[in-house]
């Protein structure tokens, strides 16, 4: 139901602000702002994404707990998407989120409403081969799933190639 309300809302609130700033300012300078804030909004979310493909990175490198930097992450993507569709309301939005501190308060009040029961790196790997995964993520005790093809012998073999003895027949 949310979802129908804000695709509804939003293209209404997007036309509403077009006819306000374009009665106050004009038609071109109107479409001069909405093109700059689409090519600012581009350089944003790419430096931004950046630093936080950097965070995601290290966080792996350390074995430390991934969501912050992916919960970052997924919301420049979103004020990337929102800044490149045209409109002041989503512009306003997706440049609020490419602000920290805004994503670290949506962070937090999405944590309060989800609960995570259990969280493990490594879980199931490298059981009893002493603490935390080795450095290349492969252990003596690990599993490889693999595909097989039987083959099955010929009746008539190749005869012997002259390295090895071939087959004794009787």
């Amino acid at each position: 139901m949310y979802l129908f309300v804000a695709f509804l809302a939003v293209p209404i609130v997007e036309i509403a602000l077009f006819i306000q700033v374009g009665g106050a300012i004009g038609l071109w300078p109107t479409l001069a702002i909405v093109v700059l804030t689409a090519v600012l909004g581009t350089w944003l979310v790419r430096t931004q994404g950046r630093m936080a493909l950097g965070q995601l990175q290290s966080s792996f490198s350390n074995l430390g707990d991934p969501t912050e930097p992916l919960a970052h992450g997924a919301m420049i993507l979103v004020a990337g998407a929102l800044l490149l569709t045209p409109g002041f309301f989503t512009d306003a939005i997706g440049f609020a989120l490419l602000v920290p501190a805004v994503r670290m308060g949506v962070l937090r009040y999405l944590r309060s409403k989800v609960k995570v029961a259990e969280f493990q790196m490594g879980a199931g790997m490298n059981a009893g081969m002493g603490s935390g995964p080795s450095p290349m993520g492969f252990g003596a005790g690990d599993i490889i799933d693999g595909d097989f093809k039987e083959v099955k012998p010929d009746n008539n073999p190749a005869p012997p190639s002259g390295w090895v003895e071939g087959p004794k027949r009787h």
